[in-house]
């Protein structure tokens, strides 16, 4: 990637003297800060702005590293094979009119593919703005110089956006706001080949960096791009597109890109420690939020003490800590001692800390700093919001010292701030100095925390991990059928095979006459159940094919008799021990065609559509993955033991879901796997019901 970042010399294909066109915004914006050599190529100049021009890229008598190309896109690919030619290692493609715009599009873009597997040459784009890079001062972009002005403020985070335009809104809206500095910038497009898990790879290694947001509409290696997040000890924060059918449909006509299963991809990113975000304003205040505080493992409780000028602001920040799952802390005896000091007799002292009139009665300066002190030691404290107003009163006052202990005793500091827009601005930016995010909204600054204290809590409870693969060996007769066969197996067979790869399942017997079913139902006890297996039939109970509740020899003679006159030749009866538990889990695999071997656990039975109460593990995993995931479902308060029930083994269901995935990456002929009910009997997992479909 180096060829794209650290470039010796450039040349600009379609360099124009017209301000109005980009070619000449990109040739432009070279000249403010790169130092290299730049080599303007257009056929129909002898000079622009200065420097020579070259009628193509075959008549520069010099090396060059990388060439940005911004010209009608049906002469795109001669030009690329024409710098593919001269040796150039990569090419930035800044067009449009490519495969987001149909068929002829698509045919030139893959054009540009063809070009890169014959020649080695590299294509960044096309339909993208490029790369911009604030410490060096490079911007490699058609960004209009009169619009951002080279007003770049160096920073820590760096952004991969896989749209042209936002890019550049988010380099405006950065600058015009005062919010946060910017390492790099980097606009994807169509990513034609150069794509979002290389660009991120790079990043994680990038010194400059130390957070990465990114806004994507599509993830190409899947299972590569979850290894980086889960490996990078810097932050990510993903802001993906394409969730709904109108966006992914959105996707497809803005950058060609298919959109995948949005589920597979939100677990996907909650199992590798990514974060991830709802708007393009939230990215951006995440971004820079785990920048501050990139693996904030002490805050994983997500306990907050409220610092405050205001009751009713404190009240509402309450509410939004809540629902995102933080709590308010209990504040220990010693801090509200201490706290009584500051504060009127007639004031009580509760968490939020409504400070007003502690500053009233000692200024601002000893109110806040008794408060942040007292907090900054409280054993019961994970970390702080800070309410600040600006607009030349008491509570302009140097911070510095209490803001320091607060860091020493690892706590993250964040502050919502209210006041006139010229005030504010000077103290937003006094403040994020002393590293702490700074929020104009409540919900922002709650919504940033939350983000803090999850990228804490993978932290503290996952890590960085690498599982491998253990393969599951199946008796001979199993291994080939699934290895060569098609279509779904029946449910007794499945069950034979998942009890083989180690998967607890109900006791049952295949049965040929209603005396074996007899006998089956006395070894397992009553009451049993009865199924018939037909191929094809996937939902036994709407056809009459599940008897359950049978108690008596009469009442499983009289079920098989009926059940035989229903079911084929070459169908199957069972008998199966009836389980009783109110809770039922669901179970399953699919291979996502990006994330390849995903299980999916969740609220099962009848719960399982209503609740649609569900997480992914892209396999390979382990049992502290499973567990992390299984306590993120939604219904989780159910497994840990509700209105008596007893409690699910968690570690066990960890296990089953481990063994899936093993079982499903042993077995490429495994295509789906569905496990609905595990019934929760004694709190462990059994599987009463399951399919297996082979491809």
């Amino acid at each position: 990637m180096n060829r794209f970042f650290d470039p010796k010399s450039i040349a600009v294909i379609g360099a124009s003297p017209d301000p109005m066109k980009g070619g000449h915004s990109i040739l432009y914006n070279l000249l403010q800060g790169y130092r290299g050599t730049i080599y303007p190529v257009n056929p129909k100049y002898d000079k622009i702005l200065d420097l020579p021009c070259y009628p193509s890229i075959l008549d520069i008598p010099g090396p060059v590293d990388l060439a940005i190309v911004f010209v009608p896109a049906k002469q795109v690919p001669s030009i690329v094979r024409a710098c593919a030619q001269k040796g150039i290692p990569g090419v930035i493609v800044e067009s449009g009119g490519f495969a987001e715009t149909g068929a002829e599009g698509l045919a030139l873009q893959q054009q540009l593919v063809d070009i890169v597997r014959t020649t080695g040459i590299r294509i960044w784009g096309p339909n993208c703005m490029g790369l911009v890079d604030a410490r060096r001062k490079y911007v490699f972009s058609f960004l209009t110089p009169s619009v951002w002005n080279f007003g770049l403020t160096p920073g820590t985070v760096s952004l991969i956006v896989q749209s042209g335009m936002l890019a550049g809104g988010f380099l405006i809206d950065i600058m015009s706001h005062g919010r946060m500095g910017i390492s790099k910038a980097l606009s994807i497009g169509n990513k034609a080949d150069v794509n979002e898990t290389e660009l991120l790879e790079y990043l994680i290694q990038d010194p400059e960096t130390e957070a990465i947001g990114m806004y994507l509409e599509s993830i190409e290696d899947g299972r590569r791009f979850l290894e980086l997040c889960a490996a990078s000890p810097k932050p990510i924060a993903v802001l993906k597109g394409g969730k709904s059918r109108g966006g992914a449909r959105a996707a497809l006509s803005h950058t060609a890109s298919m959109a995948g299963n949005h589920a597979v991809v939100r677990s996907g990113l909650l199992q590798a420690g990514a974060v991830e975000v709802d708007d393009f304003r939230q990215l951006l205040d995440v971004s820079r939020g785990l920048s501050m505080f990139p693996n904030a493992s002490k805050a994983s409780r997500g306990r907050t003490a409220i610092l405050t000028f205001s009751g009713g602001a404190g009240i509402v920040s309450a509410d939004f800590l809540e629902a995102n799952g933080l709590e308010l802390a209990e504040l220990s005896n010693g801090t509200v001692e201490v706290l009584r000091r500051i504060f009127p007799e007639w004031m009580p002292v509760s968490n939020p800390v409504d400070l007003w009139p502690a500053v009233e009665r000692n200024g601002g300066q000893v109110a806040y700093e008794t408060a942040m002190m007292a907090v900054a030691e409280d054993p019961n404290v994970d970390m702080v919001l800070l309410h600040l107003y600006s607009g030349g009163f008491a509570l302009n006052f140097d911070m510095k010292r209490a803001i320091d202990a607060l860091h020493r005793a690892g706590k993250p500091v964040f502050a919502w701030l209210l006041g006139d827009r010229d005030h504010a601005q000077q103290t937003l930016q006094e403040i994020q100095a002393l590293g702490v995010p700074v929020l104009r909204e409540l919900q922002r600054a709650a919504d940033v925390m939350k983000a803090v204290v999850e990228r804490g809590r993978w932290v503290s409870q996952v890590g960085h991990r690498k599982p491998e693969t253990l393969f599951i060996e199946l008796p001979k007769h199993m291994a080939g059928l699934l290895g060569n066969g098609r279509g779904m197996l029946n449910e007794h067979l499945s069950k034979q095979i998942l009890a083989e790869a180690g998967i607890p399942v109900v006791m049952e017997q295949a049965v040929n006459s209603a005396e074996e079913a007899v006998q089956a139902a006395r070894s397992f006890g009553y009451p049993v159940v009865l199924k018939g297996l037909m191929r094809n039939v996937l939902h036994k109970s709407e056809q009459g094919l599940v008897r359950m509740h049978l108690r008596t020899e009469q009442e499983v003679r009289s079920a098989f008799e009926q059940m035989a006159c229903r079911i084929g030749n070459q169908d199957t009866i069972v008998v199966q021990q009836q389980l009783e538990g109110r809770t039922e889990l669901i179970a399953g695999v699919v291979r996502d065609p990006r994330f390849g071997v995903c299980v999916m656990a969740g609220m099962g039975g009848v719960l399982t559509e209503v609740l649609n109460d569900k997480v992914f593990l892209v396999a390979p995993f382990d049992e502290v993955q499973a567990r992390y995931m299984i306590g993120r479902l939604r219904s989780r308060k159910i497994l840990e033991g509700f209105r008596g029930e007893q409690p699910l083994d968690v570690n066990g269901f960890a296990r089953i879901l481990v063994r899936m995935g093993h079982l499903a990456m042993s077995y490429p002929g495994i295509q789906e796997m569905d496990i609905n009910p595990f019934i929760v009997k004694d709190g462990q997992p059994i599987a009463v019901d399951a399919n297996i479909v082979l491809r």
